[in-house]
């Protein structure tokens, strides 16, 4: 799966705009003459994730006209900066951004700070196969976030899951916990300020200590955008899980860093034993867990799975934090 992820920041109708976008391409033929047409735009090796003054949509029509067989996907849409959704860079709707290509926008990428049943309050959204991916920051973030298939193994049956949504082929997603996501609750990271979004509307989105406009959170925004209650239930929809990474349990666990010496040795020989992480977390029996770790980390699997934790929100670009024990039970 060739892909990669465009920053667009551009002006339309007078205000800037600011939004990452997702490309696939079948082959490295499409990649390259692509590649060709965007380096006479911008500066294509000056990042990872390069920089381009060019409306989203003109990048969609680039996409369309070079390949009949690419796909495109707004990326982490409810983002405060740099998303379709945004607080403070998005549009309010799909259709503002991509005008008359709307159609072509078969998928949206929800991002860690939300999750399937956030944006199935947003009735606007109902049509789009809602898709989750792991940034490549490091790659122990890989598979944080994921889709999962029932489809052949190849380009063309993966994007048309996604373009689709059938329940057959996308049967859903592996998610992060939202909270613990960098921007689901509001606030001021410099000034320690965390809010919800009634309590940033008891405060007029104004922060209490700084006296300056708080960073509103997808929470927040969902908020502003749904014309659904939380907990809104729709007739499609797909299978989730929520998760967090094993080398967060076992750092709980020990009261250390995530990535302190004993917890990357316990993890590496939790793999060892038991296999891939993702099983490790979802599906191996937690008999077998307790059999060849231990019953605390059986337990801890086994809250997990059945969602009984406790999550400190995240907020301004700080991430939350998932918690599976209450003060005290891991205390000797």
């Amino acid at each position: 799966m060739l892909t990669t992820e465009i920053s667009n920041i551009y002006k339309k109708k007078g205000k800037t705009r600011k939004n990452h976008n997702l490309i696939f391409v079948p082959d490295l033929h499409a990649a390259s003459r692509i590649s060709s047409k965007l380096a006479s735009i911008g500066n294509l090796e000056s990042d990872g994730r390069p920089i381009l003054g060019l409306d989203a949509k003109n990048l969609l029509d680039i996409l369309l006209k070079t390949t009949d067989r690419g796909f495109f996907v707004p990326a982490h849409i409810w983002t405060p900066w740099f998303s379709l959704l945004g607080s403070k860079s998005g549009f309010n709707s799909v259709q503002d951004c991509f005008e008359d290509l709307t159609p072509h926008i078969c998928a949206l990428e929800t991002g860690l700070s939300s999750d399937p049943p956030m944006n199935r309050r947003v009735s606007q959204l109902d049509r789009f196969t809602l898709i989750s991916n792991s940034d490549a920051h490091s790659p122990s973030k890989l598979g944080r976030e994921a889709n999962i298939f029932d489809t052949d193994l190849n380009y063309d049956s993966i994007v048309d899951a996604m373009k689709s949504g059938n329940p057959d082929h996308f049967l859903g997603t592996l998610e992060f916990y939202p909270e613990e996501g960098k921007y689901h609750h509001d606030g001021h990271r410099k000034c320690d300020i965390v809010f919800d979004p009634e309590q940033t509307r008891l405060h007029n989105n104004i922060c209490p200590v700084c006296k300056k406009p708080l960073t509103l959170g997808v929470l927040n925004r969902v908020d502003e955008l749904s014309d659904r209650p939380q907990g809104f239930k729709p007739e499609k929809k797909h299978f989730y899980i929520k998760l967090t990474s094993l080398v967060h349990v076992l750092s709980e666990i020990y009261g250390m860093g995530p990535a302190s010496k004993k917890v990357l040795k316990e993890h590496r020989s939790i793999l060892e034993k038991l296999g891939p992480e993702l099983n490790v977390l979802k599906s191996i029996p937690l008999k077998k867990i307790e059999k060849e770790q231990s019953w605390i980390l059986k337990e801890s699997i086994k809250r997990m799975r059945e969602n009984d934790v406790q999550v400190i929100p995240g907020f301004d670009g700080k991430f939350g934090r998932v918690k599976i024990f209450r003060q005290g039970e891991l205390d000797v």
